[in-house]
């Protein structure tokens, strides 16, 4: 069964550029030059890699220009394989399979003032919202761009632009822990009934969602592909039951609920797999959740669970499926 996120679209890669050091940008169009699916800001697509590994990444450029796509990749250290391989086997004048645009990142339509938190290769979604805001009337943003160095920091000269004065931030801190930009004063209160968009590490959402906690939970968003919650050395594998579907199967150490279900032939609902869209929510009938995701509020997380990174701490649960 096919879905939306599945790679149908033939793209020519009419360029790419080194935009930073271990960052690459990629510029795709239909090879007859007309106009692709529509976009919104925050949108990514789907990409099936030279080495038949799909792999996800956000839209970066104008949801305004119809007539092309931008994504901007970094190379991992160490990577596993389809993202490396797009960097060192794409090249222009080639053709990739890629998904129609999805938006589990969207902008809050009726908000009129955004604070942005974008952790390195995070600030790709951002910089699509950001264009998008600039074009409307009444729409104020802030950004907070935290990378290492200056040569590591992807767009670093459109955003030091005049046009940019007091809107971007960018803060290196050299991979040096002391020398980390203090987001409380960012976050210590609610202005105008802003609303947060934060990309990047896990450990950075996990303090922005922490810090704001006082905030209201619908007017925090995060977003992430490739960095759900790492494995825990006390990690222990585990029985789900899906109480309708009557299945009962193990999620062994290293196994997400998610893809343990699907190998059971139940595919529960997901998007992002990273525990930060909200799509995969289950109702936990009984058991005790172990939560790793960035959605849940605290009353949720009583009686509902992110089956695509969280897992348990009893010997079994039973959901609501």
């Amino acid at each position: 069964m096919r879905t939306p996120s599945d790679p149908d679209l033939s793209l020519l890669i009419a360029r790419r550029d080194e935009i930073a050091s271990g960052i690459h940008a990629f510029e795709l169009q239909s090879p007859d030059g007309g106009e692709l699916p529509e976009f919104t800001a925050g949108a990514h697509i789907a990409v099936r890699t030279p080495n038949d590994m799909v792999r996800k990444y956000s839209l970066c450029g104008d949801p305004a220009q119809s007539d092309r796509y931008m994504i901007a990749v970094k190379r991992e250290h160490p990577g596993t394989g389809g993202t490396n391989n797009l960097i060192d086997e794409a090249k222009a004048g080639d053709t990739l399979m890629v998904s129609a645009p999805q938006n589990d990142f969207e902008l809050a339509r009726n908000a009129k003032q955004f604070v942005f938190i974008a952790g390195g290769i995070g600030i790709t979604p951002i910089r699509s919202m950001i264009h998008h805001l600039l074009a409307q009337t009444g729409k104020q943003f802030r950004l907070h761009y935290l990378t290492r160095s200056p040569d590591v920091t992807a767009f670093r000269e459109e955003f030091g632009t005049p046009e940019f004065k007091g809107k971007v931030f960018i803060h290196h801190d050299g991979g040096a822990p002391e020398r980390a930009f203090d987001l409380w004063p960012v976050l210590e209160e609610r202005k105008n009934n802003a609303h947060i968009y934060c990309c990047g590490p896990r450990p950075l959402m996990e303090s922005v969602r922490d810090m704001a906690g006082h905030w209201p939970r619908s007017a925090l968003h995060f977003e992430a592909f490739t960095e759900p919650s790492a494995p825990k050395a006390d990690d222990t594998a585990f029985t789900v039951k899906l109480a309708r579907a009557n299945i009962t199967f193990d999620v062994p150490v290293g196994t997400t609920i998610l893809e343990a279900s699907r190998a059971h032939g139940h595919d529960i609902p997901s998007s992002c797999e990273s525990g930060t869209c909200g799509t995969c929510k289950c109702r936990v009938l009984e058991g005790e959740a172990d939560h790793r995701d960035l959605v849940l509020s605290d009353e949720e997380r009583a009686t509902h669970i992110m089956v695509c990174v969280s897992r348990a701490k009893s010997p079994q649960l039973v959901i609501d499926r």
